[in-house]
């Protein structure tokens, strides 16, 4: 029997390929709200990101995250998803 595969994304930051379970999807609502998606099964477009501050700062700096959501963000966004980040991470 072959071995169950495992689905892969991108990480949007340091754009190393990982399987999803490893990375943390940002998401985009149909309204415009910007969240974690924890459970990976919120309506919206979705980003993927590692669980750490590196990647979300590269992310931001080379605006990343907002090509991939297809939508501006704000500083007060991105500080809001770095301290639920570094939150997971501990």
């Amino acid at each position: 029997m072959p071995a169950k595969k495992v689905p892969m994304r991108m990480c949007v930051g340091c754009r190393e390929m990982k399987p999803k379970k490893e990375l943390l999807r940002i998401v985009r609502s149909p309204e415009g709200e910007i969240s974690v998606d924890r459970t990976g099964k919120v309506s919206g477009r979705g980003a993927y990101i590692c669980a750490n501050a590196e990647c979300l700062n590269r992310a931001r700096k080379i605006k990343a995250l907002e090509r991939a959501l297809e939508h501006g963000i704000e500083d007060e966004v991105f500080s809001r998803l770095a301290s639920e980040i570094t939150g997971d991470a501990e």
